[in-house]
Protein backbone atom coordinates (compact mmCIF):
# COMPACT_ATOMS: atom_id res chain seq x y z
CA UNK A 1 0.00 0.00 0.00
CA UNK A 2 1.22 3.65 -1.27
CA UNK A 3 2.22 5.47 2.04
CA UNK A 4 1.40 8.50 0.17
CA UNK A 5 -1.20 8.74 -2.47
CA UNK A 6 -1.20 11.41 -5.11
CA UNK A 7 -3.53 12.74 -7.96
CA UNK A 8 -4.78 15.83 -9.86
CA UNK A 9 -7.87 17.65 -10.13
CA UNK A 10 -8.26 19.28 -13.46
CA UNK A 11 -9.54 23.54 -13.27
CA UNK A 12 -9.97 26.07 -15.89
CA UNK A 13 -7.35 26.72 -18.61
CA UNK A 14 -5.57 23.51 -18.60
CA UNK A 15 -4.46 24.28 -15.07
CA UNK A 16 -4.47 21.19 -12.46
CA UNK A 17 -4.44 21.28 -8.51
CA UNK A 18 -2.30 18.51 -7.29
CA UNK A 19 -3.60 16.56 -4.30
CA UNK A 20 -1.11 14.68 -2.37
CA UNK A 21 -2.80 12.72 0.51
CA UNK A 22 -0.77 10.86 3.48
CA UNK A 23 -2.29 7.28 3.85
CA UNK A 24 -0.84 5.98 6.80
CA UNK A 25 -3.94 6.04 8.99
CA UNK A 26 -3.10 3.01 11.97
CA UNK A 27 -0.37 5.07 12.67
CA UNK A 28 -2.21 8.67 12.72
CA UNK A 29 -0.02 9.50 9.45
CA UNK A 30 2.54 9.97 11.25
CA UNK A 31 5.43 10.75 8.61
CA UNK A 32 7.55 7.84 7.73
CA UNK A 33 11.52 8.33 6.13
CA UNK A 34 9.46 6.66 3.26
CA UNK A 35 6.12 9.36 3.10
CA UNK A 36 8.76 12.31 3.82
CA UNK A 37 11.29 11.49 0.85
CA UNK A 38 7.86 10.38 -1.73
CA UNK A 39 6.47 13.61 -0.96
CA UNK A 40 9.19 15.63 -1.61
CA UNK A 41 9.56 14.05 -4.78
CA UNK A 42 6.52 14.44 -6.33
CA UNK A 43 6.16 18.16 -4.92
CA UNK A 44 9.25 18.98 -6.81
CA UNK A 45 7.75 17.54 -10.15
CA UNK A 46 5.04 19.52 -9.50
CA UNK A 47 7.05 22.57 -8.35
CA UNK A 48 7.97 22.36 -12.11
CA UNK A 49 4.97 21.45 -13.79
CA UNK A 50 3.57 24.43 -15.21
CA UNK A 51 0.06 22.72 -15.55
CA UNK A 52 0.13 22.47 -11.42
CA UNK A 53 -1.40 25.62 -10.20
CA UNK A 54 -1.66 24.64 -6.65
CA UNK A 55 -1.24 21.62 -4.36
CA UNK A 56 -3.08 20.44 -1.82
CA UNK A 57 -1.94 18.03 1.30
CA UNK A 58 -4.68 16.52 3.28
CA UNK A 59 -4.79 12.65 4.75
CA UNK A 60 -6.57 9.31 5.19
CA UNK A 61 -9.13 9.34 8.22
CA UNK A 62 -11.04 11.88 10.08
CA UNK A 63 -8.86 11.35 13.28
CA UNK A 64 -5.81 12.89 12.22
CA UNK A 65 -3.83 15.00 9.84
CA UNK A 66 -0.23 13.65 11.00
CA UNK A 67 0.40 12.98 14.59
CA UNK A 68 4.12 13.30 14.02
CA UNK A 69 6.97 11.67 12.98
CA UNK A 70 8.24 7.68 13.32
CA UNK A 71 10.14 8.47 15.96
CA UNK A 72 10.23 4.93 16.67
CA UNK A 73 12.15 3.84 14.12
CA UNK A 74 14.65 6.61 15.13
CA UNK A 75 14.49 4.66 18.14
CA UNK A 76 15.25 1.59 17.51
CA UNK A 77 18.05 2.40 15.27
CA UNK A 78 19.41 4.08 18.39
CA UNK A 79 19.17 1.29 20.68
CA UNK A 80 21.66 -0.49 18.36
CA UNK A 81 24.03 2.08 18.94
CA UNK A 82 23.73 3.76 22.46
CA UNK A 83 25.27 6.90 22.65
CA UNK A 84 26.90 7.29 19.41
CA UNK A 85 25.10 9.25 16.53
CA UNK A 86 23.32 7.02 14.04
CA UNK A 87 22.86 7.39 10.08
CA UNK A 88 19.18 7.22 10.30
CA UNK A 89 18.98 10.00 12.35
CA UNK A 90 20.60 12.39 10.34
CA UNK A 91 18.95 11.08 6.97
CA UNK A 92 15.48 10.90 8.51
CA UNK A 93 16.18 14.73 10.02
CA UNK A 94 17.70 16.06 7.15
CA UNK A 95 14.46 14.66 4.81
CA UNK A 96 11.85 16.27 7.24
CA UNK A 97 13.25 19.46 7.47
CA UNK A 98 14.44 19.47 3.71
CA UNK A 99 10.86 18.76 3.14
CA UNK A 100 9.42 22.06 5.72
CA UNK A 101 11.54 24.35 3.79
CA UNK A 102 10.41 22.96 0.07
CA UNK A 103 6.96 23.68 0.91
CA UNK A 104 7.69 27.09 3.00
CA UNK A 105 9.65 28.28 -0.04
CA UNK A 106 6.93 26.38 -3.05
CA UNK A 107 6.03 29.17 -4.68
CA UNK A 108 2.58 27.93 -5.69
CA UNK A 109 0.30 27.99 -3.30
CA UNK A 110 -0.03 25.09 -0.52
CA UNK A 111 -3.61 24.27 1.21
CA UNK A 112 -2.79 21.66 4.23
CA UNK A 113 -6.25 20.23 5.11
CA UNK A 114 -5.37 20.45 9.11
CA UNK A 115 -8.21 18.60 10.65
CA UNK A 116 -8.00 16.38 13.46
CA UNK A 117 -4.99 15.71 14.97
CA UNK A 118 -2.14 17.83 13.92
CA UNK A 119 1.06 17.27 15.80
CA UNK A 120 5.20 17.56 15.86
CA UNK A 121 5.75 16.56 11.88
CA UNK A 122 2.51 17.20 11.00
CA UNK A 123 2.84 20.61 12.33
CA UNK A 124 5.72 21.31 10.37
CA UNK A 125 4.19 20.64 7.08
CA UNK A 126 0.89 22.80 7.94
CA UNK A 127 3.38 25.67 9.26
CA UNK A 128 5.08 25.80 5.57
CA UNK A 129 1.58 26.16 3.50
CA UNK A 130 0.71 29.17 2.61
CA UNK A 131 -3.32 28.16 3.32
CA UNK A 132 -3.23 26.41 6.52
CA UNK A 133 -6.96 25.26 7.24
CA UNK A 134 -8.03 23.82 10.67
CA UNK A 135 -11.33 22.46 11.55
CA UNK A 136 -13.75 22.24 14.75
CA UNK A 137 -12.34 18.48 15.31
CA UNK A 138 -8.06 20.20 15.26
CA UNK A 139 -5.92 19.24 17.75
CA UNK A 140 -2.35 21.14 17.27
CA UNK A 141 0.24 20.76 19.12
CA UNK A 142 4.47 21.14 19.58
CA UNK A 143 4.35 17.71 22.49
CA UNK A 144 8.31 17.06 22.30
CA UNK A 145 9.14 18.21 26.07
CA UNK A 146 7.34 14.53 26.32
CA UNK A 147 9.51 12.48 24.81
CA UNK A 148 12.77 14.56 25.45
CA UNK A 149 13.50 16.33 22.03
CA UNK A 150 12.11 19.75 21.51
CA UNK A 151 9.68 21.88 19.34
CA UNK A 152 11.32 21.13 15.78
CA UNK A 153 10.24 21.09 12.38
CA UNK A 154 10.99 25.17 12.13
CA UNK A 155 9.58 25.36 15.50
CA UNK A 156 12.72 27.75 16.29
CA UNK A 157 11.15 29.93 13.61
CA UNK A 158 7.54 30.32 14.35
CA UNK A 159 7.44 29.33 17.99
CA UNK A 160 9.95 32.52 18.65
CA UNK A 161 7.79 34.86 16.48
CA UNK A 162 4.52 34.12 17.82
CA UNK A 163 2.96 36.53 20.51
CA UNK A 164 4.36 37.61 23.57
CA UNK A 165 5.38 34.35 25.02
CA UNK A 166 2.54 32.40 23.43
CA UNK A 167 5.53 30.51 21.49
CA UNK A 168 7.18 29.82 24.46
CA UNK A 169 4.58 28.66 26.43
CA UNK A 170 3.24 26.15 23.75
CA UNK A 171 6.99 24.52 23.87
CA UNK A 172 7.11 24.02 27.46
CA UNK A 173 3.87 22.65 27.75
CA UNK A 174 2.69 20.63 24.94
CA UNK A 175 -0.53 22.57 25.11
CA UNK A 176 -3.16 21.50 22.91
CA UNK A 177 -4.64 24.36 20.84
CA UNK A 178 -7.88 24.26 19.16
CA UNK A 179 -9.06 25.91 15.89
CA UNK A 180 -9.43 29.47 17.28
CA UNK A 181 -6.07 28.94 19.04
CA UNK A 182 -4.62 28.15 16.10
CA UNK A 183 -5.88 31.05 14.02
CA UNK A 184 -5.18 33.00 17.08
CA UNK A 185 -1.60 32.66 16.82
CA UNK A 186 -1.50 32.27 13.22
CA UNK A 187 -0.85 28.66 12.97
CA UNK A 188 -4.03 28.35 11.04
CA UNK A 189 -5.19 31.32 8.30
CA UNK A 190 -8.30 29.33 7.93
CA UNK A 191 -11.24 28.31 9.25
CA UNK A 192 -13.23 25.39 7.61
CA UNK A 193 -16.31 23.15 8.93
CA UNK A 194 -14.60 19.30 8.58
CA UNK A 195 -18.14 18.73 6.73
CA UNK A 196 -16.95 21.63 3.95
CA UNK A 197 -13.81 19.26 2.46
CA UNK A 198 -16.23 18.53 -0.62
CA UNK A 199 -17.11 21.76 -1.39
CA UNK A 200 -13.50 23.03 -0.80
CA UNK A 201 -12.40 20.54 -3.69
CA UNK A 202 -14.99 21.76 -5.59
CA UNK A 203 -14.20 25.69 -5.78
CA UNK A 204 -11.00 24.88 -6.10
CA UNK A 205 -11.27 23.54 -9.91
CA UNK A 206 -14.17 26.53 -10.23
CA UNK A 207 -10.99 28.80 -9.58
CA UNK A 208 -9.47 30.68 -13.02
CA UNK A 209 -6.03 29.78 -12.09
CA UNK A 210 -3.21 31.85 -13.90
CA UNK A 211 0.75 31.95 -14.27
CA UNK A 212 1.23 34.59 -11.55
CA UNK A 213 1.69 32.40 -8.26
CA UNK A 214 0.79 35.69 -6.15
CA UNK A 215 -2.31 36.60 -7.99
CA UNK A 216 -2.86 32.44 -7.59
CA UNK A 217 -2.56 33.06 -4.22
CA UNK A 218 -4.66 35.77 -3.66
CA UNK A 219 -7.43 34.05 -5.30
CA UNK A 220 -7.40 30.70 -3.18
CA UNK A 221 -7.81 33.15 -0.05
CA UNK A 222 -10.83 34.72 -1.65
CA UNK A 223 -12.20 31.58 -2.02
CA UNK A 224 -11.15 30.35 1.41
CA UNK A 225 -12.94 33.71 3.20
CA UNK A 226 -16.00 33.03 1.03
CA UNK A 227 -16.15 29.46 2.37
CA UNK A 228 -15.35 30.11 5.47
CA UNK A 229 -18.39 32.69 6.12
CA UNK A 230 -21.03 29.31 6.73
CA UNK A 231 -18.50 28.28 9.37
CA UNK A 232 -17.67 30.49 11.35
CA UNK A 233 -20.54 29.21 14.23
CA UNK A 234 -18.26 26.20 14.78
CA UNK A 235 -14.94 27.92 15.68
CA UNK A 236 -15.47 29.10 19.35
CA UNK A 237 -12.89 31.26 21.14
CA UNK A 238 -9.69 30.95 21.63
CA UNK A 239 -8.16 30.08 25.25
CA UNK A 240 -4.79 31.39 24.22
CA UNK A 241 -6.56 34.68 23.52
CA UNK A 242 -8.61 34.90 26.38
CA UNK A 243 -5.17 34.03 28.79
CA UNK A 244 -2.91 36.05 27.07
CA UNK A 245 -2.07 37.74 30.05
CA UNK A 246 -1.57 34.81 32.87
CA UNK A 247 0.77 33.18 29.96
CA UNK A 248 2.71 36.68 29.81
CA UNK A 249 3.00 36.30 33.55
CA UNK A 250 4.17 32.72 33.86
CA UNK A 251 6.85 32.54 31.14
CA UNK A 252 8.08 35.62 32.25
CA UNK A 253 11.98 36.12 33.07
CA UNK A 254 14.52 33.34 33.49
CA UNK A 255 14.01 29.70 32.90
CA UNK A 256 14.78 28.62 36.43
CA UNK A 257 11.98 31.39 37.36
CA UNK A 258 9.47 29.99 34.98
CA UNK A 259 10.15 26.53 36.22
CA UNK A 260 9.54 27.24 40.03
CA UNK A 261 6.43 29.67 39.18
CA UNK A 262 4.83 26.34 37.01
CA UNK A 263 5.87 24.29 40.20
CA UNK A 264 4.07 26.61 42.27
CA UNK A 265 1.14 27.10 40.35
CA UNK A 266 -2.30 26.86 42.10
CA UNK A 267 -5.10 26.66 39.55
CA UNK A 268 -8.65 25.21 39.07
CA UNK A 269 -8.64 25.49 35.40
CA UNK A 270 -8.00 22.28 33.50
CA UNK A 271 -6.62 23.40 30.54
CA UNK A 272 -3.55 24.86 33.59
CA UNK A 273 -3.42 22.11 34.91
CA UNK A 274 -2.91 19.83 32.06
CA UNK A 275 -0.51 22.49 31.19
CA UNK A 276 1.55 22.48 34.22
CA UNK A 277 1.25 18.52 34.32
CA UNK A 278 2.84 17.92 31.31
CA UNK A 279 5.73 20.40 31.39
CA UNK A 280 6.79 19.14 34.99
CA UNK A 281 6.59 16.03 33.59
CA UNK A 282 8.37 16.38 30.62
CA UNK A 283 12.22 16.34 30.30
CA UNK A 284 14.19 19.09 31.84
CA UNK A 285 16.63 18.89 28.94
CA UNK A 286 13.77 19.85 26.58
CA UNK A 287 12.96 23.11 28.34
CA UNK A 288 16.24 24.16 28.09
CA UNK A 289 16.27 23.69 24.61
CA UNK A 290 12.85 25.49 24.22
CA UNK A 291 13.79 28.40 25.97
CA UNK A 292 17.15 28.84 23.67
CA UNK A 293 14.81 28.41 20.78
CA UNK A 294 12.75 31.08 21.49
CA UNK A 295 15.44 33.39 22.15
CA UNK A 296 18.11 32.46 19.26
CA UNK A 297 15.12 31.74 16.80
CA UNK A 298 13.88 35.58 16.61
CA UNK A 299 17.47 36.48 14.66
CA UNK A 300 17.89 33.68 12.69
CA UNK A 301 16.65 33.07 9.01
CA UNK A 302 14.36 30.16 8.11
CA UNK A 303 17.02 28.13 6.55
CA UNK A 304 19.09 29.29 9.60
CA UNK A 305 16.71 27.88 12.05
CA UNK A 306 16.58 24.39 10.08
CA UNK A 307 20.10 24.08 10.32
CA UNK A 308 20.24 24.70 13.77
CA UNK A 309 17.39 22.13 14.84
CA UNK A 310 19.41 19.48 12.44
CA UNK A 311 22.00 19.52 14.56
CA UNK A 312 20.27 19.75 17.71
CA UNK A 313 17.91 16.77 16.64
CA UNK A 314 21.01 14.73 16.41
CA UNK A 315 22.64 15.36 19.12
CA UNK A 316 19.31 14.50 20.74
CA UNK A 317 18.78 10.91 20.20
CA UNK A 318 22.72 10.24 20.69
CA UNK A 319 23.65 12.52 23.72
CA UNK A 320 20.19 13.49 25.23
CA UNK A 321 16.99 12.27 26.54
CA UNK A 322 15.21 11.35 23.66
CA UNK A 323 15.73 7.86 23.46
CA UNK A 324 14.57 7.02 27.08
CA UNK A 325 11.20 9.44 26.57
CA UNK A 326 10.45 7.38 23.54
CA UNK A 327 10.77 4.55 25.49
CA UNK A 328 8.67 5.49 28.38
CA UNK A 329 5.90 7.52 26.22
CA UNK A 330 5.61 5.29 23.12
CA UNK A 331 7.70 1.69 23.17
CA UNK A 332 7.12 0.37 26.37
CA UNK A 333 4.29 2.58 27.65
CA UNK A 334 5.28 2.95 31.61
CA UNK A 335 5.03 7.04 31.42
CA UNK A 336 8.07 6.87 34.06
CA UNK A 337 10.67 8.30 31.82
CA UNK A 338 14.01 8.45 34.16
CA UNK A 339 15.32 11.83 32.52
CA UNK A 340 18.79 12.60 32.79
CA UNK A 341 18.20 15.31 35.26
CA UNK A 342 15.33 15.72 37.76
CA UNK A 343 13.19 17.98 38.27
CA UNK A 344 14.12 19.58 41.28
CA UNK A 345 17.57 20.92 39.14
CA UNK A 346 18.12 22.37 35.99
CA UNK A 347 20.49 20.78 34.10
CA UNK A 348 24.15 22.52 33.84
CA UNK A 349 25.18 24.22 31.29
CA UNK A 350 27.41 22.48 29.93
CA UNK A 351 24.65 19.79 29.42
CA UNK A 352 22.93 22.60 27.10
CA UNK A 353 26.46 23.31 25.24
CA UNK A 354 26.48 20.15 24.90
CA UNK A 355 23.40 19.37 23.12
CA UNK A 356 23.80 23.03 21.05
CA UNK A 357 27.61 22.04 19.39
CA UNK A 358 26.60 21.22 15.98
CA UNK A 359 27.91 17.45 15.68
CA UNK A 360 29.28 18.57 11.51
CA UNK A 361 32.24 18.76 10.74
CA UNK A 362 32.89 20.56 7.89
CA UNK A 363 30.00 21.71 5.10
CA UNK A 364 26.60 21.41 7.29
CA UNK A 365 24.21 18.93 5.69
CA UNK A 366 21.51 21.39 4.98
CA UNK A 367 24.09 24.44 3.36
CA UNK A 368 22.47 24.49 0.29
CA UNK A 369 18.74 25.46 1.54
Amino acid sequence: MESVLFSTLASSKDKQIGIATLNAEKSLNALSLEMVITLAAQLTRWQHDEQIAAVMIDSVGDKAFCAGGDVRALYQAQQQQPGRYVPLAQQFFEAEYRLDYQIHTFGKPVLVWGDGIVMGGGMGVLMGASHRVVTERSRLAMPEVTIGLYPDVGGTYFLSRMQGKTGLFLGLTAYNLTAADARYTGIANHFLASSEKQRLLHALTSITWGDNHSLNKQKLHDVLDELEVSSTEHVGKSRLKANQAIIENLMAGRLPDIVVRMQQLDSSEAWLQQARSSMLAGSPQSWLLAYAQCQLGREMSLAECFRFELGLSVNCCAIGDFCEGVRALLVDKDRMPKWAYGTEQLPPDEQLHALLKSPFAGNHPLADL
